[in-house]
């Protein structure tokens, strides 16, 4: 059964709305505090810290703004050369360019399918299947607010605010004639713990949660995303996606390594250290705690 925490107050967020932009500036740690709040239904315990989504929050605020290579890894154009310096350059996705403004791509070199995306943030991408039905205007438009966007102040996620807002124009990858699995493995202190698949994407989206052995993880469901109906085949060279995600992942206290499995080919896809800014809604609260468990970030306090 879904968290019944999912249900919003819409009226509290009309009202609450308009004084967030003040409450960003007067103070970062009251208005993580009230988010955090407002969408997990918890107080957050700066003192504590014993949930896995309030020790993201302590990462969130005080470490990992002040770690470049967290930056570096967070920005899709950065991550490449940190990918490359850890021996993983055959695992990268081919691109067709990295652009400063729309302006500058020539979309007649580009082939008929690619991905374009912005490098300092999330959801600021575009699929294009079709060249032949791209709207330019229209995607000129989208681009160029995304490029002026500082999300990383706009999220109080400030590790991405020192990434150059850039357009990476990458190919378009392909698993049986639809965009591919993902496979969101969560490192833990270097130690992969658990993953969610992600299925049926731009289709009917899905999510399943395991423990890094394959065995279901189902308490740690979030934000009422649903599962497949059957379960899932763990890959065959699955080992060797733990082992690629923990190298990434050695120099940090958490981070999620996202990756493909293309006909037993591995991509590389994003590292993400604040996954939904840490505001996750876990199905099993106690979920929470277990995951919790396995961050120590005790070095940081």
């Amino acid at each position: 059964m879904p968290n019944p925490n999912l249900k919003e107050n819409k009226l509290k967020r009309a009202l609450v709305s308009p004084f967030r932009g003040l409450v960003k500036c007067v103070s970062k740690k009251a208005y993580i505090s009230y988010q955090y709040k407002y969408i997990t239904h918890h107080k957050l315990d700066w003192k504590g810290l014993k949930r896995y989504t309030e020790k993201l929050q302590y990462l969130r605020l005080y470490v990992y703004p002040k770690d470049d290579l967290v930056s570096k890894c967070a920005g899709r154009v950065g991550v490449r050369e940190y990918v490359k310096e850890v021996g993983f350059d055959d695992i990268l996705i081919k691109i067709y360019g990295v652009f400063d403004k729309f302006e500058d791509i020539d979309f007649d070199k580009l082939p008929n399918q690619f991905a374009m995306k912005c490098s300092h943030g999330c959801a600021m991408n575009y699929i294009c299947f079709d060249k032949s039905k791209i709207d330019y205007e229209e995607l000129k438009k989208k681009f160029k607010k995304w490029l002026k966007t500082n999300y990383g102040k706009k999220t109080v996620e400030l590790h991405y605010a020192k990434i150059k807002p850039q357009i990476i124009v990458e190919e378009l990858m392909i698993e049986n004639g639809k965009l591919p699995t993902e496979y969101k493995i969560h490192v833990f202190n270097g130690v992969a713990k658990n993953l969610y698949v992600v299925t049926s994407r731009g289709v009917d989206i899905r999510y399943n949660n395991y423990y890094i052995d394959w065995t279901p993880f189902d308490g740690s469901q979030f934000n009422g995303w649903k599962k497949t109906d059957y379960p899932l085949k763990k890959p065959s060279n699955f080992d060797e996606m733990v082992h690629i995600a923990e190298d990434l992942a050695s120099k940090f206290p958490f981070v999620r390594v996202d990756l493909y499995n293309i006909n037993g080919k591995v991509y590389f896809s994003e590292m993400t250290f604040t996954p939904a800014k840490g505001t996750l809604i876990l199905d099993d609260d106690q979920c929470d705690y277990e995951m919790g468990e396995w961050l120590d970030i005790s070095k940081y306090l």
